[in-house]
């Protein structure tokens, strides 16, 4: 079940709700080894809070991190940091022009003194891939992550050779109007999870990168292992979802679909195709990772509303009238969430209700007795 029934709060009467979720103890312990590892990466890290944020809720929610931004504003070294302070595998792909596909996933070899083939995997099979400025590699070898990003395996001489857990893939891109880079095919930009803009710092925060990193940059520990990380995701994804959310993320995607239904006229000339049911799991699976990470096992509406740029901003295919306007994806996110009506739940489950008192089967409701 993706949710549980849980009263409306139109009083707010029923605050006083039990959680169905882990123990509080296991909570509080949960969300402190979650802002250990924030502050890990926050030590070599100055700003860029959201960015932190986001690569950890896209590893509890079990998706992929694209992050956009010019070149020299931390994007990789983020990468890198956060992929030592949660433990596991790590591998870094530099992507070339003269890059191919095998380079990534690997192929097969022929050993001469023996007389038969090897399979060599390549550096995709890691629990951390850094796909650094995936952009600017040509479409086929953009396209040879599609299988492992979404099955989770890769097929090498008609054997599959699963991922280990977790697997997450954490790419870098510079603005396409940069030279020498090639736009990502729809089909791989929907496999990420997020699509994370990264600005540059404020004046603050600049001067604290040279007082940081002008000796010697600090080196982060690690918090967490692959073990605690697999641990850590199942807990995200029992956090309760109020059944109004989800319906209320069905709309939305659903408005990016069809804006007419939803009175968006203005904004169905902006898009040429709306996001897909991917989008929806991803929203609700990257809710519930952003509950927990601020200590909640359950999901209020800002949690929905925090996510929902950065999971459909790469999805959305806007129409040529709106490149020519100069319309962005967040222009027409903002426009849909505008007009769909967030709604106003309690978002915390029911407690549960207590039997009834036992009646013999040869009684009826009235206490009289069957014939």
């Amino acid at each position: 079940m993706t949710s549980r029934d849980g009263a409306v709060a139109g009083s707010g009467s029923e605050g006083a709700h039990a959680s169905a979720g882990a123990p509080a103890s296991d909570l509080a312990r949960d969300v402190h080894t979650l802002e250990r590892a924030i502050y890990e990466v926050k030590r070599v890290i100055v700003g860029q809070d959201r960015l932190v944020e986001r690569m950890l809720v896209g590893v509890l929610a079990k998706g992929h991190v694209l992050l956009e931004g010019v070149p020299g504003v931390a994007k990789t070294l983020a990468v890198e940091t956060f992929a030592k302070v949660v433990g596991g595998s790590f591998s870094r792909v530099q992507f070339t022009p003269d890059l191919v596909p095998t380079d990534l996933i690997g192929t097969r070899i022929y050993r001469q003194g023996r007389e038969q083939f090897d399979t060599e995997l390549g550096p995709v099979v890691a629990n951390f891939l850094l796909a650094d400025e995936i952009n600017r590699a040509p479409a086929k070898v953009q396209s040879a992550l599609l299988e492992v990003m979404a099955e989770r395996h890769v097929s090498i001489g008609g054997k599959t050779y699963p991922m280990p857990e977790p697997f997450l893939v954490m790419a870098t891109q510079n603005p396409i109007e940069n030279e020498g880079v090639y736009p990502l095919p729809e089909a791989q930009r929907d496999r990420f999870l997020f699509k994370v803009l990264v600005d540059y710092p404020s004046v603050e925060e600049e001067r604290e990168i040279v007082y940081r990193m002008g000796v010697a940059a600090p080196e982060p520990h690690q918090v967490l292992d692959a073990h605690e990380l697999v641990r850590l995701q199942k807990v995200a994804s029992t956090v309760f979802v109020h059944h109004a959310l989800v319906d209320y993320v069905v709309r939305v995607i659903a408005a990016t679909r069809t804006p007419r239904q939803f009175g968006l006229d203005d904004v169905a000339g902006w898009i040429a195709y709306g996001a897909s049911p991917r989008a929806t799991l991803g929203i609700i699976s990257a809710s519930r990772a952003l509950a927990l990470l601020r200590g909640r096992d359950y999901v209020v509406p800002q949690d929905v509303l925090e996510v929902i740029p950065d999971v459909l901003r790469h999805r959305l295919v806007l129409s040529y009238d709106a490149l020519a306007d100069e319309v962005s994806p967040d222009d027409v996110i903002t426009r849909v969430l505008q007009t769909v009506g967030l709604p106003q739940v309690g978002a915390q489950p029911v407690a549960p209700v207590a039997p009834p008192a036992f009646e013999p089967a040869h009684l009826s409701s009235s206490g009289t007795q069957q014939q």
